[in-house]
């Protein structure tokens, strides 16, 4: 990929929006500091409580809050790292700090557990099975008299000087849910953050990028698993004496609705839920018995007020008025430093696609091949096969019959997060964008197989990582302005008007350097001066050596853009050659021209 210069005075602008992402966390921190020198012995253990809950909700955020996932049973990955810490302190001799890391890894081991039927259950399944990873965990910290100590449970972890006092643990706390903290936000930041957002509302949008689900989620459940199993030794630590009572139903409850009440896709919202349902139940201590009644009242009122949670009452900057009279003004010269380093294409070919559901026959004996360079329409009326071969371009269904190439070698069915890596890149009939992003944000995905920077590095901020992340955003930024939105850059794609997300897929797909550009009726819903501009894109991205399938219902288009044109009725080729022999077919205009 190639990079790109930012305007001078781009510079300085991210400077100072790094400078504001990171404000409300230093309020945030210079509090907790405060607590710390104005110590007192009540109200610092419900602070020390809050930090211990934080380093657990940081990491289960981008399990929930990110990624969408119903992980309700968190809990129990708090219960084994408490365990895992006492029993190696208490019956193994080890030093206290050790079991630390010990917990750590027994979490993260757990976590990936509870997370691989994440990649086939969905919504409340999952949930279910969180749940029950809780009650077996439960059930065998009840069963395992010799190392949990059963119902009599175990003493905790008696950490050395200087956190040996109930102000130094404190600062010990308050130190690791910073660093849960920095982690977390530099994660959500990163490609990898932005990949489980993007896999959270637009999956198949996602898979047409690269993103591979199995391995982004087992990699984010080994992290919040670790970080659970640090909670959980601290936690045992502040308890003195664990016993399975301690892991109650409610903590999981705390841990889900203090994600849920921040706002999903944030890091601030669901701090700030956690710190308050902590601390919530301080000021209501009589109401303590319906402490899961009352989270569940908070969590309604939140979702009917305020859908968006904590995180959308801050966020400002989306609360600001649009331009109504908004006009798209694409730049299709910048194409070619877009597609700069374009790749040596071979040709893409289907030959003798057959695809039925159940009865009917949506492809039937199809043969198709798209070239470098060229524009390819492909047009026929409803329900003739136009976007059923698109989908079987790009992996998602699986023929019957039949075989499509890349050059000399097949292109592997059924396997769609394979295809970006191939040069293979996509619209979609309905947008597929990610709402609670901004445009900028969006477009970066389909960047993310560019990316070599692991997700240590991305936790980190390490330096590979952080060119990577400029190295996008630059890009981004010029793909934004070849498709001429580079102004809206930073507003949520939500608010964006129906063309503008049209121009929004193709900067997204620009972004991979694509050998081939699929467009899945791009002009429905343009103005007539939109899909001229449209037009023009397409023919310079074809200019500068992209091979274009264009599947479109307005044949004037059709016909003024493109170098050669099939025909689809029922499945199969009605007609295929140039704009005017298609357009002079006789069944062509009796079946879809019409006259």
């Amino acid at each position: 990929m190639g990079s790109t210069t930012l305007p001078a005075a781009a510079a300085p602008v991210a400077a100072s929006g790094g400078l504001r992402r990171w404000l409300p966390f230093l309020l945030v921190l210079a509090l907790a500091l405060a607590m710390a020198a104005a110590w007192d012995g009540y109200w610092g253990v419900i602070a020390t409580r809050a930090a211990i809950y934080w380093v657990l909700v940081a990491g289960l955020n981008l399990v929930v809050g990110y990624a969408g996932q119903l992980a309700i049973g968190y809990v129990s990955l708090l219960a084994l790292g408490a365990y895992t810490a006492s029993a190696l302190v208490e019956k193994a001799g080890l030093p206290a700090l050790l079991a630390l890391p010990c917990a750590a890894a027994m979490g993260a081991a757990c976590g990936a557990i509870i997370g691989l039927p994440a990649l086939r259950l969905r919504t409340f399944y999952f949930a279910m099975t969180t749940l029950g990873f809780a009650t077996i965990v439960t059930q065998v910290a009840l069963a395992w008299v010799p190392v949990t100590g059963g119902g009599m449970g175990l003493p905790g972890p008696e950490l050395p000087a200087p956190f040996d006092t109930p102000q130094g643990f404190y600062l010990l706390c308050l130190g690791l849910a910073a660093l849960s903290t920095w982690m977390t936000v530099n994660v959500g930041a990163s490609r990898w953050g932005r990949s489980l957002v993007a896999m959270r509302d637009a999956e198949v949008a996602a898979e047409s990028a690269g993103i591979g689900k199995p391995r982004l989620f087992v990699t984010v459940f080994l992290f919040s698993g670790a970080l659970a199993g640090v909670a959980g030794a601290l936690f045992a630590t502040l308890q003195s004496y664990i016993t399975p009572d301690a892991f109650t139903f409610d903590l999981s409850v705390l841990f889900f609705i203090a994600i849920l009440v921040g706002g999903r896709g944030s890091v601030l919202g669901p701090l700030l839920g956690t710190v308050i349902l902590t601390l919530l139940p301080e000021f209501a201590a009589p109401l303590v018995a319906w402490s899961t009644f009352l989270y569940a009242v908070l969590l309604l009122v939140i979702v009917l007020a305020v859908p968006g949670g904590i995180a959308a009452l801050l966020d400002f900057k989306n609360r600001k008025p649009l331009e109504i009279d908004r006009s798209v003004a694409v730049r299709p010269e910048l194409l070619r430093e877009v597609l700069a380093r374009h790749r040596e294409a071979a040709p893409l070919a289907l030959r003798d696609i057959h695809l039925s559901f159940g009865g009917v026959r949506a492809i039937d004996g199809l043969d198709l091949e798209l070239r470098p360079g060229e524009v390819h329409g492909l047009i026929g009326p409803n329900g003739s096969g136009k976007t059923t071969t698109l989908n079987v371009i790009c992996g998602f269904y699986v023929p019957q019959q039949g075989e499509a190439r890349l050059g000399g070698s097949p292109l592997p069915m059924g396997q769609p997060q394979l295809r970006a890596g191939l040069g293979l890149a996509r619209t979609f009939q309905t947008p597929r964008i990610v709402g609670e992003s901004s445009v900028l944000e969006n477009v970066m995905v389909g960047g993310t197989i560019s990316g070599a920077a692991s997700f240590l590095e991305a936790a980190l901020s390490l330096p590979r990582s952080r060119a990577e992340e400029r190295a996008l955003r630059n890009r981004a930024l010029l793909c934004l302005r070849a498709v001429g939105l580079e102004g809206l850059a930073e507003v949520r794609a939500d608010r964006l008007q129906h063309s503008e997300l049209r121009f929004l897929e193709i900067a997204r797909a620009l972004m991979l350097n694509p050998a081939f550009l699929l467009l899945d009726e791009p002009a429905a819903g343009l103005t007539g001066e939109e899909m001229w501009r449209l037009g023009e894109l397409v023919r310079q991205v074809a200019a500068a050596g992209v091979g274009v399938l264009l599947v479109e219902h307005h044949a004037e288009l059709i016909f003024a853009v493109c170098d050669r044109v099939t025909v689809l009725n029922l499945g199969k080729e009605l007609a295929a050659g140039t704009p005017a022999e298609v357009r002079s077919h006789k069944e062509v205009v009796s079946a879809y021209l019409g006259g």
